[in-house]
């Protein structure tokens, strides 16, 4: 490899975006295929916590998220029958407490600014890989549509399903956890004004919860996404399935108002399989290396999955610079040594599902600053 390595990117998900402009910034020749023929606006909401937005202060959108997201006062937690309050974790002092505010938003709203922060000329749309092999001198890329490219360093950052990481470590599907999760975006319903209506409230009871929040600034979308058992036989080669309100009428029977009358006002509700991984035994090889669910995927119950990605994507690039493209192996082992621990914490604790259900201190979350942090070596 002389002069400036080429770096592919594989998958422009927010772990993939996140990399690619980072790493041009950086002085690198990027290149980030995503298989999607454009980009869409999913209907969904996601949390951005201070951890995140350390990063996207980097990336250079921290202010235009602000402009557009929710910042809530509180992280609540009540009980999905009584609407008793059980954990009240403030939020609102995020920017002191930890460095960076924290979020609420719609994830195809933050899917697009941070898109919008890569250089078009870097980004390709309709790029589906079918394999990658690293022949030593460099790793070539196949696509669906017949096409082939070289790079020096690939980084996938492709999802549970990695083309990267099966080449890695060979064909295995993901775990069902034997839960799944039904989503929906919608106009705030004004009528639960007069119900217990918080900005950020996860409604917990017996073996399920539903958590809820405004995805705008304005306050006039709103999100609920739940965990409930099933979906144990799911065929995997489908991402979701419609839902129906008379479905979650029935999973959430006997719940708190505020929960029957967000059912009621739901329009397009989904149904999701839940899936994730354990620990792989390595993160890269030669001139590989993975990042985000393509080699942690985990339930989205501390809303961090994407946090994750996202710190992944800093690390790698602040490796790449300690150590100088050309040392990219050592580069990608002194990342992993970095991540691996702290993503699977966040793994098992999402897995567990316990986050803030009571008062507890979440610094270690949200406190984290990937480029500050001491490197262990």
């Amino acid at each position: 490899m002389a002069g400036t390595p080429r770096i592919a990117i594989i998958g422009a998900g927010l772990g993939g975006c996140t990399a690619a402009a980072l790493l041009h910034q950086a002085g690198y020749e990027v290149r980030l295929y995503e298989q999607a023929p454009a980009f869409s606006r999913l209907g969904a909401g996601i949390h951005l916590g201070p951890n995140l937005m350390q990063v996207m202060r980097r990336v250079g959108i921290e202010e235009q998220l602000v402009k557009v997201g929710n910042e809530p006062d509180f992280w609540y937690s009540r009980d999905g029958r009584t609407g008793e309050i059980t954990g009240k974790v403030p939020l609102s002092d995020s920017r002191v407490r930890y460095g960076a505010p924290y979020l609420t938003i719609h994830r195809g709203d933050f899917a697009q600014l941070l898109a919008d922060a890569v250089p078009a000329s870097i980004l390709k749309y309709g790029k589906k890989v079918d394999s990658v092999e690293d022949t030593g001198d460099d790793v070539r890329l196949v696509f669906s549509d017949g096409t082939t490219e070289t790079a020096d360093i690939v980084v996938g950052a492709d999802g549970v399903n990695s083309v990267v990481r099966e080449r890695l470590l060979g064909p295995e599907l993901p775990q069902h956890t034997g839960y799944a999760a039904h989503r929906a975006v919608f106009r705030t319903p004004m009528q639960s004004l007069d119900l217990p209506f918080d900005m950020c409230t996860k409604w917990w009871a017996d073996d399920r919860h539903m958590m809820v929040y405004y995805v705008t600034r304005k306050k006039d979308e709103i999100y609920f996404v739940t965990g409930v058992p099933g979906g144990e036989d799911w065929n995997l080669d489908v991402r979701y399935t419609p839902s129906t309100k008379q479905e979650l009428r029935e999973t959430f029977a006997g719940w708190h108002p505020t929960v029957q009358a967000l059912i009621e006002e739901a329009q397009e509700i989904t149904f999701w399989p839940l899936l994730e991984r354990d620990p792989l035994p390595l993160w890269s090889r030669g001139r590989m290396v993975l990042l985000g669910d393509a080699c942690h995927p985990m339930k989205p119950h501390m809303g961090q999955g994407a946090a994750m990605a996202i710190e992944d994507a800093g690390m790698l690039v602040r490796c790449l610079r300690e150590l100088g493209p050309h040392r990219y192996e050592q580069a990608f082992k002194l990342y992993e040594t970095n991540r691996s621990g702290r993503a699977a914490k966040v793994q098992k604790v999402s897995h567990e599902n316990t986050w803030l259900r009571r008062d507890e201190d979440p610094s270690w979350c949200f406190g984290y600053d990937v480029f500050s942090v001491p490197l262990m070596q």
